[in-house]
């Protein structure tokens, strides 16, 4: 049951994506990278988990860019096996190439790092609700991943995605921060 609720969801998710335009992506990706800026947890970490966004997310590649520019390790990605994935350290963006799902990933010989080396994560989301709630794309790479990061982490969704709730199961694990390009949630509670 909760399965067929969740790709309901994001099946009507993805109807909604399907209208915006290009730019309504990049922009609010330009908006979101300037609110993690002032995001405290953001500042104190020394090593960032980014992620490199697909042509239906908002536009990560102005947060990746400030990101390295701020002298931080970037970490991004890289899909190992179904629904399972690792942080690879990056030193640029000509250390990606495309990958699994058509994504942007680092190569083999980027340097792995485990999940307790990583300061801050920035988590990808199909939809998510203002409690930290996500509905993923459904292969359980974040969901993997999550249940061992237990740091500091934000996520990233247009504020046009933001849903009254997101139906979660016992393996979910919500996110206290969101950001979208209008305003920043903290437990729920508007911060903008």
């Amino acid at each position: 049951m909760l399965d067929e609720e969740k790709q309901a969801l994001r099946r009507a998710v993805r109807r909604q994506i399907a209208a915006f335009s290009p730019k309504y992506l990049r922009d609010a990706g330009e908006k979101i990278a300037a609110r993690l800026d002032g995001c405290p947890e953001y500042r104190q970490a020394r090593t960032v988990l980014g992620f490199v966004s697909m042509a239906t997310e908002i536009d990560t590649l102005p947060f990746l860019r400030r990101t390295m520019e701020a002298g931080k390790r970037l970490t991004v990605p890289l899909c190992t096996a179904p629904g399972r994935m690792e942080a690879r350290l990056i030193r640029g963006m000509d250390d990606l190439r495309p990958g699994s799902y058509g994504i942007l990933e680092p190569g083999p010989e980027c340097p792995r790092l485990a999940p307790a080396e990583i300061e801050f994560a920035v988590i990808p989301c199909v939809a998510c609700d203002r409690q930290g709630n996500r509905l993923g794309h459904g292969g359980g790479y974040y969901d993997r991943y999550l249940a061992v990061y237990t740091g500091p982490a934000a996520l990233v969704c247009p504020e046009a995605l933001l849903q009254r709730s997101i139906p979660t199961g016992p393996l979910d694990r919500p996110i206290g921060l969101v950001v979208t390009e209008t305003a920043m949630y903290r437990d729920g509670i508007m911060k903008i």
